[in-house]
């Protein structure tokens, strides 16, 4: 009786573990397709300046500001979920792997290992990647606050004339970034898909 509470109760904490990796996955897909729209728009408003040819720069350096802002908060949310996928992320596996280990079925608990290894293998990715993602972040990120303090005190034609080599530098890191973000999307997508409760 004691036994079949014990594997019951360990049941329903990896399922109830299960259901929380898989929603915390899904926020994560937005959230990193959020962030990849947000850094498209900082460069799009950053390359809108430096291409303007006449009247005021001042809007278009605002626009800019308000940008870089919302990139920055996307930027810490990116090294949260990192810090998370290490740490509750990672008691997921372990609940799971403790779940397996008291399978008697030999040829089932073989079969629930494969299962785990593989979802592990993807998760790895993803974390690798949003790591990678983050590491990326800081030369981008370096690049637009300098751009912003260079222009605070210097909006004009020769101010922006000024930061155009800084902003082609933003424009050749952003590339890296969004390879990295790409690339944890790709791997979310694959885990989603590998832990939904949906029958396929």
């Amino acid at each position: 009786m004691v036994m079949i509470g014990l594997a019951t109760l360990l049941t329903f904490a990896t399922q109830a573990s299960q259901e929380q990796l898989a929603r915390s996955i899904k926020e994560a897909r937005v959230e990193t397709s959020q962030t990849d729209a947000q850094l498209k728009a900082t460069l799009a408003a950053i390359n809108a300046l430096t291409a303007q040819k006449s009247g005021d720069l001042r809007p278009a350096y605002n626009a800019y500001c308000a940008e870089v802002a919302k990139t920055e908060a996307a930027a810490g949310w990116t090294k949260t979920r990192i810090q998370w996928m290490a740490t509750d992320g990672r008691k997921y596996f372990q609940d799971w792997q403790n779940t397996v280990n008291s399978i008697a079925n030999e040829s089932l608990r073989k079969k629930s290992q494969n299962r785990l290894d593989a979802v592990k293998v993807s998760y790895d990715k993803v974390e690798a990647s949003l790591k990678l993602a983050g590491e990326k972040f800081k030369p981008f990120l370096s690049d637009l606050g300098d751009i912003q303090k260079a222009l605070a005190t210097d909006v004009t034609a020769g101010g922006v004339k000024a930061i155009n080599s800084t902003v082609s530098s933003a424009n050749w890191n952003h590339q890296f970034v969004d390879k990295a973000v790409k690339s944890a999307l790709k791997e979310m997508d694959k885990m989603e898909k590998a832990l939904s409760s949906e029958a396929k």
